[in-house]
């Protein structure tokens, strides 16, 4: 096993530099200019090339690469061009913000993907495998945004249930485990919870279908077992699987709620980088890429080592 982690780890430098240049030249090829951010449209040529040497953008890019290389593996991720703050200050908040955000909508999306993808397996090529998929294919079908704006004219204007922006009752991005902050939650976990509950649906049916037709359950009804054991033993080889595929969607969810943020304004890492890239902010948005891309590798890696604990079959292999 230590020499497992060991190899991931290993794997995962290279995978994390390449991430680190990606993300440092795809917004370097982004068309506009950042001075644009800092000085008005008006300034002085001489003012201009002063605040563009000031932070480094006269340099050639590979220097400017290097030099935020070094200040990121230093823990420094710049100021913002915008506002002058830290970029890890803002950017810290955000990440809890959409980490919350996240963690809640997967685990929704997961339990009612298991559900219904167990029922499907189990009752393939009844009415209940059919409703289950019809859901689960409208679940990766409508888009993000379109939902979240559906349910916000439903739930909030129409009902007046449930709020329709921000993550507490000021408008701030404090957070506190109450009603009042909770219901500012739910709207944008339901909204994010629709597509990993469709995939983990047919993941799911798919896994639970194909165990359930090998031998060794065929031989656990001939020793007489019940439905119910039976399943127990179906589940324990369908979840290594199944929490490989809602650890990839935890990922995707952090680093692809920028829309719904936007819809809901949740001040998060996604309405962080919708903002920047309005504002062309360079180093908020190669901080911000930086660290959902770094956080997407580790989640990788510890998926794969639970997923090594659980399923003593890749240990032998």
């Amino acid at each position: 096993m230590f020499f497992y982690l060991l190899r991931r780890i290993l794997y995962a430098i290279p995978i994390a530099l390449a991430v680190g240049l990606f993300c440092f030249m795809l917004v370097q090829i982004a068309p506009g200019d950042p001075i644009n951010a800092i000085v008005p449209a008006d300034a002085p040529g001489d003012v201009v090339e002063q605040v563009r040497r000031d932070y480094g953008l006269d340099k050639p890019l590979p220097v400017q690469f290097g030099i935020w290389l070094w200040k990121v593996l230093h823990g420094d991720l710049g100021r913002s061009l915008a506002t002058g703050r830290s970029v890890w200050s803002d950017l810290s908040g955000a990440i809890v913000n959409t980490l919350r955000l996240a963690i809640v909508a997967s685990g929704l999306g997961f339990i009612m993907g298991c559900v219904l993808g167990g029922l499907a397996g189990t009752f393939r090529g009844s009415v209940v495998d059919r409703a289950a998929v019809g859901i689960a294919v409208a679940g990766v079908s409508v888009p993000h945004y379109w939902l979240g704006m559906v349910l916000v004219v439903v739930f909030s204007v129409q009902l007046n249930m449930l709020p329709a922006m921000g993550a507490g009752p000021s408008g701030s991005g404090d957070w506190a485990w109450n009603w009042e902050h909770m219901q500012h939650l739910i709207l944008p976990a339901v909204t994010l919870a629709v597509i990993p509950m469709g995939i983990v649906t047919r993941t799911v049916r798919g896994i639970i279908a194909e165990i359930m037709s090998q031998e060794f359950v065929t031989a656990l009804r001939g020793k007489g077992l019940t439905r119910g054991r039976i399943f127990v033993h179906v589940v324990k080889n369908a979840a290594p699987n199944a929490l490989a595929v809602m650890g990839l969607q935890l990922g995707y969810l952090m680093g692809g709620s920028i829309l719904v943020e936007t819809v809901f304004s949740w001040p998060g890492t996604g309405l962080l980088l919708n903002n920047a890239i309005f504002q062309r902010d360079l180093p908020v948005l190669q901080g911000t890429i930086l660290v959902l891309a770094m956080f997407f590798v580790a989640l990788n890696l510890v998926v794969d080592l639970v997923q090594t604990a659980l399923d003593p079959r890749i240990k032998r292999a």
